[in-house]
């Protein structure tokens, strides 16, 4: 895509990244996630908790933004060392977003190869992400030559979510 540039995020990016965050999450979980989870969601609260997290990567977790001219920031993603998941993976992609309009044009492709690049950078090898069941875009994913490796039920918000763990063992291949 030209133009297109992925970047660390830095904290101007935080309430552009936290706009990203809300607006995917409104259209990819309507039906999935409770109304009142997705209703009571602002870019105020999410800027906050973006600006913190922006500001706590280093050099083992990294905030990317994908910023196009004129249109700025269209998407993020977040990885570091894997926090939960099926042993034998040392990284995780945490959060991968693109605005509903930018989707299908190599956004979340470059948004998760910039997030391998930046996991291989730390030393973590092997990488995973949790996406819920029932979101459509779990087949990106597979597109993208993750395996499913891993399942689980979480409860939030009151109600049970099955989520399922795609991984790449091997990121020198990536």
């Amino acid at each position: 895509m030209s133009g297109l540039a992925i970047r660390r995020a830095t904290p101007a990016d935080a309430r552009a990244v936290a706009r990203v965050h809300v607006e995917t999450w409104r259209a990819a979980y309507a039906g999935i996630l409770p109304d009142r989870v997705i209703v009571q969601m602002t870019v105020d609260d999410k800027a906050g908790s973006w600006r913190q997290s922006i500001a706590r990567q280093g050099a083992r977790e990294a905030v990317l933004a994908a910023v196009v001219p004129g249109d700025g920031v269209v998407g993020f993603a977040s990885c570091g060392p894997a926090v939960s998941g099926p042993a034998g993976f040392a990284g995780e992609v945490y959060t991968l977003y693109v605005l509903p309009d930018w989707q299908e044009r190599g956004v979340g492709r470059a948004l998760l190869g910039a997030c391998f690049a930046a996991l291989r950078s730390a030393g973590l090898g092997s990488a995973l992400i949790w996406v819920l069941a029932d979101n459509p875009s779990r087949f990106f994913y597979e597109a993208m030559g993750g395996t499913r490796v891993g399942e689980r039920d979480e409860t939030l918000w009151g109600v049970v979510l099955h989520e399922a763990a795609y991984g790449w063992p091997d990121l020198a291949a990536k």
